[in-house]
């Protein structure tokens, strides 16, 4: 099965699976973009993954402005229409949250990491098509928790109970990304990531090799102070790119 086959098939049912668990307050809302912007994953994941890579780049889950818009890990609208090449158009989830609604493309709000990552990305390969060659981007978890504000709840904040569940279902479909993109690189995006990451590995007789860069959250001061420079040191320290 080409790679990107076995991507779209594995993130089906990835889909299908979180969309039978439950969540309790403070969640009132969660997201599902593999759901209602299944389309532009899907568009993603063949425009993009459909080769063997070298580095996979995993964050934690979409954001409010990002992939909940787009349906592309760390998503910021012009960045993967105009550069990764994803224009589809987006569904709504049901039910929305009034002040977190789901415009698609249409999205006039920035995802300030997607800018920082992708950005980052294109300045240092300058085409999209020079990056993907053998690099891809990644979401650890596809879902996103919202507070009855609005309020953005990370996976990490969920209690054990409802974690739990949720954790096995990513750590399944992240071993089949890795076999599907054989890559020798997994790089988290942020401390979460790469424990995930290593805790999903740790154990089995792969040949892959597990890091870390700092995440472009503007939530990080440490981020703010010049995201990019510091990826740039920390992939270099790594041995990834010279």
């Amino acid at each position: 099965m080409k790679p990107a086959n076995a991507l779209k098939h594995i993130a089906a049912q990835l889909s299908a699976q979180v969309s039978q668990l439950k969540f309790e307050p403070p969640v009132t809302h969660v997201y599902n973009p593999l759901e209602y912007a299944w389309g532009a994953h899907s568009k993603y994941l063949e425009l993009r993954g459909n080769s063997r890579k070298r580095v996979i780049f995993m964050g934690m889950n979409p954001g409010p402005w990002g992939m909940a818009q787009t349906g592309v890990p760390f998503g910021e609208v012009s960045l993967v229409r105009d550069w990764v090449g994803v224009d589809v158009p987006v569904g709504k989830p049901d039910p929305e949250h009034p002040k977190r609604p789901i415009v698609g493309f249409a999205c006039e709000k920035s995802e300030v990491s997607g800018r920082r990552l992708w950005g980052y990305f294109k300045e240092r390969f300058e085409t999209a098509e020079a990056f993907f060659e053998d690099h891809f981007v990644a979401n650890y978890c596809p879902l996103v928790f919202m507070g009855e504000t609005g309020k953005n709840i990370t996976p990490d904040k969920l209690p054990g109970a409802e974690l739990a569940p949720l954790q096995t279902l990513c750590d399944e479909h992240l071993v089949r990304v890795v076999e599907a993109l054989r890559p020798d690189w997994l790089i988290g995006v942020g401390g979460f990531a790469e424990a995930r990451a290593k805790a999903v590995f740790q154990d089995r007789d792969l040949e892959l090799r597990i890091g870390r860069v700092l995440h472009p959250s503007p939530a990080s001061p440490v981020a703010n102070r010049g995201w990019a420079k510091q990826a740039e040191k920390q992939l270099l320290e790594l041995g990834i790119w010279e």
